[in-house]
């Protein structure tokens, strides 16, 4: 086998889709600042035990784990930033207040999250931290939202799901609540059969309910019939509630859908979850919701919602990038050369300068300009090309 050949899902990014990918998050974080996000740098690898303080399973398994030649401990490589975040505003931030956080950067993943996804995602997202009401979710959702469409995303479906509906559901139940992961597994596979012989000798009010969730998907109308067939508990009157809003709040700006047995990320979310969807690409594009309960992990319990979604899986789907156009000239050392060529480069200009004996190929940009010597053998000036 060729010792150059790189790993299953891994591959390397070239000129031009690098270039997608790099004005991407440029765009984004550049946005994110608009709003008053701070950005922050987690590092890409910690002792295990610290990366996985608030991580669910899901993130166990997707964590490469290895072992510090420096100490003997286990460490960890980022499957996932969003704890590590959580971690810097508990501990090293440490405010009372309202604290706004975005990041980039590269995770691993043991497995391909889907059909053709990379295993070295970028990742990129925002987080809100110290507000317990609807306010923070419905604005990292509209931050969602304004990223997809500073990508040329303009056809968006916004998916909603919330994670209260279940223990609620439950919580008026000791058999459901001690079957609490079993229940979740099979909502989310909408294992009907499933779920009715494992809620056979559930309270009827429970299993009627629990029954009834996997059905309860489609447009906003669901919430109505939701409110409906589900017992009018203060948990389900909540969270019927705060989807209302955020369903709402997402009108004529994306198609909403309502899913309400969709409990991707069950076990750190708390309260809403979205997902968004766009063309071209089966799996969400971006995912987020509320996580209050990752904060006690950290020895600091903080209202947390947030998004993130990878950018190389969206570059992909933009069409390829025009070429920039950009200008030739000559190499040499002449003072008026280098003053020329440094006067353009501060105007914007793209100046390429050909190596003696070479000609230029280059992906990314076109010369559609070149840099000669004037008639009067003493100035510059620049000519079109064609």
């Amino acid at each position: 086998m060729p010792n150059w050949l790189l790993p299953e899902n891994i591959a390397d990014v070239l000129p031009s889709e690098a270039r997608k990918i790099e004005e991407l998050r440029r765009l984004m974080l550049d946005n994110f600042r608009l709003y008053g996000y701070e950005l922050v740098m987690p590092p890409l690898l910690e002792y295990l035990e610290s990366l996985m303080t608030g991580a669910g399973k899901d993130t166990d398994l997707r964590t490469f784990k290895l072992v510090d030649q420096l100490s003997g401990r286990m460490l960890g490589l980022r499957a996932d930033m969003t704890t590590q975040v959580a971690r810097i505003d508990a501990h090293l931030l440490n405010r009372a207040t309202v604290t706004r956080l975005c990041y980039a950067g590269s995770v691993l993943h043991t497995r391909p999250s889907g059909l053709h996804a990379t295993r070295e995602p970028l990742q990129i997202g925002a987080e809100i931290y110290g507000h317990a009401g609807l306010e923070a979710d419905a604005e990292i959702q509209e931050l969602a939202l304004a990223s997809l469409a500073l990508a040329g995303f303009d056809s968006v479906r916004l998916d909603l799901s919330h994670v209260g509906l279940l223990r609620a559901i439950i919580a008026q139940d000791a058999a459901a609540e001690r079957d609490e992961a079993a229940l979740y597994a099979l909502l989310r596979a909408k294992d009907a059969p499933g779920l009715r012989a494992l809620t056979a000798q559930y309270d009827a009010v429970t299993r009627d309910a629990l029954l009834a969730l996997p059905n309860l998907y489609g447009d906003i109308d669901v919430l109505a019939r939701a409110r409906e067939v589900l017992p009018p508990l203060p948990g389900v009157l909540k969270a019927l509630a705060e989807l209302a809003a955020l369903a709402g709040s997402a009108l004529g700006r994306a198609e909403v859908a309502i899913d309400l047995a969709d409990l991707r990320g069950y076990q750190y979310e708390s309260g809403a979850m979205f997902a968004l969807y766009v063309p071209g690409l089966p799996n969400a594009v971006a995912r987020g919701g509320r996580y209050d309960h990752v904060g006690e992990a950290f020895g600091r319990a903080r209202p947390a919602t947030g998004f993130s979604l990878d950018l190389r899986e969206l570059a992909r789907l933009l069409p390829t990038a025009e070429r920039k156009h950009s200008i030739r000239a000559p190499w040499g050392s002449a003072p008026e050369l280098k003053e020329k060529i440094a006067e353009l480069r501060k105007a914007g200009e793209v100046v390429i300068q050909s190596m003696p004996g070479h000609s230029n190929e280059q992906d990314e940009f076109e010369c559609d300009r070149v840099l000669v010597l004037a008639d009067n053998g003493s100035s510059w000036i620049l000519k079109n090309l064609g």
